[in-house]
């Protein structure tokens, strides 16, 4: 069976959006509090967004006349290394928070299953989409 797995997604915004403004906001954010490489691309017809957590993965943001809307809590799931990651990368969030009323934080308690606990919270800012900052940590499971 050949091996399959994610590389790119592509997130539309309404058109106008992608201004000089935004697209530094875009920078501020996704490349200082999740350290992904941010630049400009021309591509599909103008200039876009291009956000890059690594060499192999990448989200492009695109302008469209028919936007992604995403109401619910339709999410990219984003694995962090350890606890104090994702610790640090939701105070962070916080502070854009306390100034800019756009970032949106959904809190969660840990989720222990078995052995597993996810520790994770959910974050909304700029784009039409939820990202989902976790990490997957090994415990010993609780005697029955």
């Amino acid at each position: 069976m050949p091996r399959v797995r994610f590389n790119h997604m592509e997130l539309t915004v309404a058109k106008g959006v992608l201004t000089d403004e935004f697209r530094a906001e875009v920078k501020a954010f996704y490349g200082d509090v999740l350290g992904w490489m941010v630049t400009n691309v021309e591509i599909v017809g103008g200039l876009q967004i291009l956000l890059r957590p690594d060499e192999s993965q990448f989200i492009l943001v695109a302008e469209s006349s028919r936007p992604l809307s995403a109401p619910g809590y339709d999410h990219l799931g984003l694995l962090c290394d350890t606890r104090a990651d994702v610790d640090d990368i939701l105070a962070r969030c916080e502070a854009v928070m306390a100034n800019d009323d756009r970032m949106r934080i959904k809190y969660y308690d840990d989720l222990r299953t078995g052995g597993v606990v996810v520790h994770a919270f959910y974050v909304k800012y700029l784009l039409p989409i939820w990202f989902d900052v976790q990490v997957i940590e090994r415990v010993a499971p609780i005697p029955v």
